[in-house]
């Protein structure tokens, strides 16, 4: 049995499928060395809670299964199948606020812990390290968000699960779709990337998908193209369609627009209906084209955990605890190349602050993504093709400085 420690773990950031099924596995993996787990509730903000009093030490202690039930259901384990977080994911106070930082800082030190994990995705991750480095904190992070947007790792806690929730969402509509003979847009979550939209609208049988990689914003091009693509296939006899759109895609004048779907489905209809009165025969199919738009939400961060995000979770958690044990810090556990390994915080974290400072996501979907070249394959409206910059840096770069310790 190692060496007994005291390890926190908290989750910061919007909640995913998954976060419990990480927890857990990290506490049966540190109860089996005989260690102490400690919950961090809500974030950094536990923390702070602990130098206020408002939680004593004893309290936040947990144990290899998280819930009991009463009866005949006593010991049952259901953390691996419950969505959100059991710790809370709230952050009431900013470190850079005044005071703020201290509290934490203090907290931690009340909790006498040797290390802490985190399960977070770019921003949070980036807000724990600096606190980190200031108190001199043994850290190890777990990525997780549904955007995919983590940089070094080719898998977050949470994706799978919520492709599979915009796919579901994609297939319903299109019965619905079909019905009216409409054109249904889906709006899907992301942030500024397209992992989320690109992988769901495959799925789901989309006829356009777009993301802010390949289509940054809906000009006149954009739209004269999705009413060709869409035009075809009323000529060919379908007289629907589906189109994804990622949330990050911008409107004509480059500006965000909340309600991105909205404004596709309404910059559509109005094009479409000028084309199908200019004369061109490419667009004679555009007839009385009806458009409807469909927000999925906030739901696409709930839902049970696929089984993909389970296995993630208990491969992330595993590794989490072994580099702990290794005493292998200031790590990231990611997936790359098929293997659960880490990656240094330090190679992590100024890729995230510099592309925070240039308003740009820090893993974003490349032009050549295999995705990419699958969709337009299958006949995929994605915007004009880009031509990719060389990838092998990228390539080599998930294996680069990959520690396995599985």
């Amino acid at each position: 049995m190692s060496q007994s420690k005291k390890i926190g773990i908290l989750t910061s950031g919007g909640d995913c499928p998954g976060l419990n099924a990480a927890i857990r596995a990290v506490v049966k993996c540190a109860t089996q060395k005989g260690w102490e787990m400690y919950g961090i509730p809500y974030g950094t903000d536990g923390f702070i809670g602990v130098h206020e009093g408002r939680y004593r030490p004893e309290d936040l202690k947990l144990r290899a299964h998280g819930y009991d039930m009463p009866g005949l259901l006593q010991g049952l384990d259901i953390l691996q199948f419950l969505s959100g977080s059991i710790l809370g994911s709230l952050s009431r106070g900013h470190p850079e606020q005044e005071g703020v930082a201290e509290k934490i800082l203090g907290g931690y030190q009340q909790l006498g812990l040797d290390a802490i994990i985190t399960i977070g995705g770019d921003g949070s991750l980036d807000i724990i390290h600096d606190l980190a480095q200031r108190g001199g904190w043994n850290l190890v992070a777990i990525p997780k968000t549904i955007d995919n947007d983590v940089p070094l790792t080719e898998r977050t806690l949470g994706f799978d699960t919520a492709i599979s929730t915009v796919t579901t969402a994609v297939y319903d509509l299109t019965f619905t779709a079909a019905s009216h003979d409409r054109i249904m847009i889906v709006q899907a979550m992301g942030r500024d990337a397209g992992h989320l939209a690109l992988h769901s609208g495959i799925a789901g049988g989309a006829d356009i998908i777009l993301i802010p990689e390949l289509v940054p914003a809906v000009t006149t091009t954009v739209l004269d193209s999705m009413c060709e693509h869409i035009s075809h296939l009323r000529q060919e006899g379908r007289k629907f369609a589906l189109v994804v759109v990622s949330e990050g895609v911008r409107t004509a004048a480059g500006k965000r627009e909340k309600y991105i779907g909205d404004y596709v489905a309404e910059q559509l209809r109005i094009r479409s209906q000028e084309l199908c009165t200019s004369g061109n025969s490419t667009f004679c199919g555009l007839t009385d084209i009806d458009t409807r738009s469909t927000v999925l939400g906030h739901i696409q961060r709930s839902g049970t955990p696929s089984a993909s995000d389970r296995l993630l979770a208990n491969a992330f958690g595993t590794m989490a605890i072994q580099l702990i044990e290794a005493e292998h810090y200031n790590q990231l556990v990611v997936w790359a190349n098929g293997k659960v390994c880490s990656r240094s915080l330090d190679e992590v974290i100024p890729c995230i602050k510099q592309c925070h400072r240039e308003k740009r996501c820090s893993n974003p979907v490349k032009p050549d993504d295999m995705m990419v070249l699958v969709a337009r394959s299958l006949g995929i409206y994605l915007g004009e093709p880009i031509i990719p910059d060389s990838t092998a840096e990228h390539a080599s770069s998930l294996e680069k400085d990959c520690v396995i310790l599985v």
